[in-house]
């Protein structure tokens, strides 16, 4: 039987007109999973018992089970879900004063092993369907009794390296018909793979880019992110002015703040230097130890680092800690079951 999860709304009206079904039943259905969070056909009261029936011989809501749930003094709350497969993956509520934020997963790990991600440190296993990274979302929503209204791409995984089913999760997402959020609210966010950042520069949708970027120089970024490898700081930006160009959107970049590696002046002129031509903001953030080798840089350092941006024409921001001491990180709550 095929989860019903992985159909965006037209998909599933054409299958249903396959079915010799009303194009309607569609809306209904669609109304009953992501507006009232059925995950069980025979609660959707408004279709007859036999059609009811007659669905679920055809398709399941393939819900993950929650493995573990721990919540933070600041409101943020983590969740593992376990998938049918046995795979795990993590998301993440976090709480702002104008905005519940829904971080969730791409895939199962991540295989770009960024060397302070602790992520990357447990392996990868596979990509998620559309399903799968939705059913993320709908299970927060039932677990809190809330709506979120803002979602990143910030859990496992690179998102670009899973690109049609996250496009595909993101119909969904901003589908009046089911979650209803705008893509304003939606921000994907990449590790730099320059294809992704091309191919996203050509739909038609209006999400925010992250990059997270970490250090301002290749011989650097290179040590803590093998990707920078393939895709240089050169051809990164590249990518991300052809973003611009098409969007007319600006973008933000993430930048982990490691004590003694990447959080000098220098580094600071070196990132001025390498975003003057690029509408962007940048959210610093200190790191949150995940048992690498790194520390968390210190901060009044971070302050100074913060301050020469802004001095320098860089709108720079140090993020607020969120969910710290429940290991919101990502991939540190799956590594400790596994």
């Amino acid at each position: 039987m095929e989860n019903i999860l992985d159909y965006d709304y037209t998909a599933l009206k054409n299958k249903f007109e396959m079915e010799k079904l009303e194009p309607y039943r569609t809306t209904q259905i669609f109304d009953w999973i992501y507006k009232k969070h059925a995950t069980s056909f025979a609660v959707m009261t408004n279709l007859s018992k036999q059609l009811r029936e007659r669905i679920s011989m055809k398709f399941i809501i393939d819900m993950p089970e929650l493995v573990k749930k721990t919540k933070s003094s600041d409101g943020t709350v983590k969740f593992l879900w376990k998938y049918s497969d046995g795979n795990t993956v993590e998301s993440v509520i976090l709480r702002y004063p104008d905005r519940i934020t829904g971080c969730i997963s791409s895939q199962v790990g991540c295989p770009l092993n960024c060397a302070f991600c602790a992520t990357g440190m447990s392996g990868y296993v596979r990509n998620l369907t559309s399903g799968e990274i939705l059913s993320q979302i709908l299970g927060m929503e039932i677990s809190e009794n809330e709506k979120i209204n803002n979602i990143v791409f910030m859990g496992m995984g690179e998102p670009m390296l899973n690109y049609d089913e996250v496009i595909k999760a993101i119909h969904v997402i901003t589908d009046p018909k089911a979650f209803k959020i705008s893509q304003r609210r939606v921000s994907i966010s990449t590790a730099g793979i320059v294809d992704g950042i091309l191919k996203l520069s050509e739909e038609p949708l209006d999400v925010i880019l992250s990059i997270s970027l970490h250090a301002s120089t290749d011989d650097k970024r290179s040590m803590i992110m093998p990707v920078n490898k393939k895709y240089s700081l050169e051809d990164l930006m590249e990518a991300v002015k052809i973003y611009q160009k098409a969007k007319d959107r600006r973008v933000t970049f993430e930048y982990i703040l490691f004590d003694k590696f990447n959080d000098s002046l220098d580094d600071a002129q070196k990132l001025v230097k390498i975003l003057k031509d690029i509408k962007c903001n940048v959210n610093l953030i200190r790191y949150n130890d995940t048992g690498s080798t790194f520390k968390k840089t210190p901060m009044d350092r971070a302050e100074i680092f913060e301050k020469f941006l802004k001095d320098n024409g860089i709108e720079a921001v140090i993020r607020a800690e969120k969910g710290e001491d429940i290991s919101a990180a990502c991939g540190q709550l799956r590594r400790q079951t596994l």
